[in-house]
C-alpha cells in the first residue's frame, strides 16, 4: 500500500514562517482531516503536497518516491491530485470540458479531439460515483455548488489517483449537497486512496474522518481519532 510522508518540513513567506519543522505519514483507505485556525499552514501543506510549491527544507516521499519538484503536472504523473477551494473549473465550458481540461483526447491520426471518447468515459466516471446530471454539455456555471463541487471532485478521481487533497470540500453547500460530497469521499477511500481534506466544518470532520489531525501555526499540536475524543475537546485545542 501506498503512503505519504512529509518530513521536518519547513515554508516560509517572507518573513511569515508557515511551516516549522512538520512531520506527518498518510496512510492508504484513510481519510485524514486537518483542522485548525486560519493561518495555522493547512493549505500551504497541502500545496506543497500537490507540487504547488517547494518546501524550504525537508522531504516529502509518496512511497519510495521523493516529490521534490514545483510542478503540479509531475505530482500528478505520481497519482496525486488537489481540489482546490476556488475548485478551478472553467464555468463558461462544459462538464466534459472541465474533467478532461489539460488531459484531452485525441485522435491518433489528426490529432483533434475525440468529443466522443471523452463524453463516453466521462458518462462512465459519473456513473461510478453517483454524480447524476443531466446535460454534460451545459455550462458548469449554470450548475449548483454541490454539483460543482462533485464535478471537481470526479475530475480528481477520473485518472485513478493514489492521493486526493481537498480544500474545504463542503463550504458553502446546502446540507443535501454535503451529504453527496461525504459521499463521494467516503468512496475515495474505500477504493484505497490517501484522502486529506482541510475543513472548518467540524460537523462534516467527524461524519467523514478516520483520523484528525490539529494544527497551530505551522506545527501539529493534537492526532486524534474522532472515535476516541469530541468535537468540543478539538475546539479546545484549536482555539486554546
Amino acid at each position: 500500500m501506498n503512503s505519504l510522508h512529509v518530513y521536518d518540513v519547513e515554508k516560509s513567506f517572507g518573513a511569515v514562517n508557515v511551516l516549522r519543522g512538520l512531520s506527518l505519514s498518510f496512510s492508504a483507505a484513510q481519510v485524514t482531516a486537518i483542522v485548525g485556525d486560519n493561518g495555522a499552514g493547512k493549505s500551504t501543506l497541502l500545496k506543497l503536497m500537490a507540487g504547488l510549491h517547494k518546501p524550504d527544507k525537508g522531504t516529502i516521499r509518496l512511497g519510495d518516491t521523493l516529490l521534490s519538484s514545483t510542478s503540479t503536472r509531475q505530482h500528478r504523473t505520481q497519482g496525486i491530485e488537489m481540489v482546490y477551494q476556488d475548485l478551478a473549473l472553467a464555468k463558461q465550458q462544459s462538464t466534459v470540458a472541465n474533467l478532461f481540461m489539460g488531459r484531452e483526447i485525441t485522435h491518433r491520426v489528426f490529432g483533434l479531439l475525440n468529443n466522443q471518447a471523452m463524453f463516453r468515459q466521462a458518462q462512465e466516471k459519473l456513473n461510478q460515483l453517483g454524480i447524476l446530471l443531466p446535460d454534460l454539455q451545459k455550462p458548469v456555471g449554470t450548475l449548483s455548488g454541490g454539483q460543482q463541487q462533485a464535478i471537481a471532485i470526479a475530475r480528481a478521481a477520473l485518472f485513478d489517483p493514489k492521493v486526493l487533497l481537498l480544500d474545504e470540500p463542503t463550504a458553502a453547500l446546502a446540507a443535501r449537497e454535503v451529504q453527496h460530497v461525504l459521499d463521494l469521499i467516503r468512496q475515495q477511500r474505500d477504493l484505497g486512496r490517501i484522502v486529506v481534506l482541510i475543513s472548518h466544518r467540524l460537523n462534516d470532520v467527524f461524519a467523514v474522518a478516520d483520523r484528525i489531525v490539529i494544527m497551530k501555526q505551522g506545527v501539529v499540536i493534537g492526532d486524534v481519532s474522532p472515535r476516541s475524543t469530541t468535537l468540543a475537546q478539538v475546539v479546545e485545542k484549536i482555539v486554546g
